[in-house]
Formats: C-alpha cells, sequence, structure tokens
C-alpha cells in the first residue's frame, strides 16, 4: 500500500505523517472489510464485539461494565448494541435479584449458533487481510504494535 498514491500527492510526506496516515488507511480497511464480512448477519462491528465477550464468559452473567471495559472500540452506548441484540434473539438480560442496581446480561443459544457462522466468516477475513503476511512477520508486527 503506498501512502503517497492512494491519497495522490506527489509530494513525499514527513514519516511521521506518513506512518499516521498509513495506520489509518489501514484501520480503514480492517473495519470495512470486516463490516462486510458482517452485512448479511445484520451484524455491525461492536454487536458481534458484545456477543464474542458475552460467549467468554461461559455461561455466566456479565454486566454493561464488564462488556464496556472488554469492548475493543470504546463506547458510551453498549446498552443501546445490547438492545438490538435482545431484539435479534441474541441475548437476554435481567435485572439481579440481590442487586437491583445490577442487570445481568447473557448470550442466548440463537445467539451462539450465529455467532459460530459469523467466527468461520471473520476468520476467512482475517486470511485474505493477513495473506502476504508470513507468521514471522506478523509476529514482528505485534511486537511492534505493543509498543502502542
Amino acid at each position: 500500500m503506498n501512502v503517497e498514491q492512494i491519497i495522490k500527492t506527489e509530494r513525499t510526506l514527513p514519516l511521521k505523517t506518513r506512518t499516521v496516515i498509513h495506520f489509518a488507511l489501514v484501520s480503514n480497511k480492517i473495519n470495512e472489510q470486516f463490516g462486510a464480512a458482517l452485512k448479511p448477519y445484520g451484524i455491525s462491528k461492536q454487536q458481534f464485539n458484545v456477543l464474542r465477550i458475552l460467549r467468554g464468559q461461559h455461561g455466566k452473567p456479565a454486566n454493561l461494565s464488564t462488556i464496556n471495559e472488554r469492548m475493543v472500540t470504546k463506547m458510551s452506548n453498549t446498552t443501546r448494541l445490547v438492545d438490538k441484540l435482545i431484539t435479534k434473539g441474541y441475548v437476554e438480560r435481567w435485572i439481579c435479584e440481590t442487586n437491583r442496581r445490577k442487570v445481568e446480561i447473557l448470550i442466548t443459544e440463537k445467539g451462539k449458533t450465529v455467532l459460530e457462522k459469523m467466527d468461520t466468516i471473520m476468520l476467512n477475513t482475517e486470511d485474505i487481510l493477513l495473506k502476504d503476511f508470513s507468521e514471522k512477520e506478523l509476529e514482528q508486527l505485534n511486537i511492534l504494535l505493543d509498543k502502542f
């Protein structure tokens, strides 16, 4: 991916500027690919993330703050994401009997089933996005990205 060609400039960008623009372009490409992969399921990337978090609870309910702190993309509208997943029948929500201020959320069997289907699509999308990288290059890239 040549940054200068993509943004259609003939001047050479300063290295730090080029790097930041490069990150933005890569991020956009990843978001577009994952968004397109999830589109047939009528699920956003954030809703997919909530379902994965709830599945990772292994049958234990989660509350909104647990979901929010584990989200890849931090957002304030976690309640709205959960509401949409409830409407689709992918999650259930109820008020904790011992603490009425606590809302508990659990993935349903329907949610688990659709998530398994999406997992395959998402793995294929990862393979497509990273097809030009070797295992060693991916390890090196992750070491560099950990510096953030």
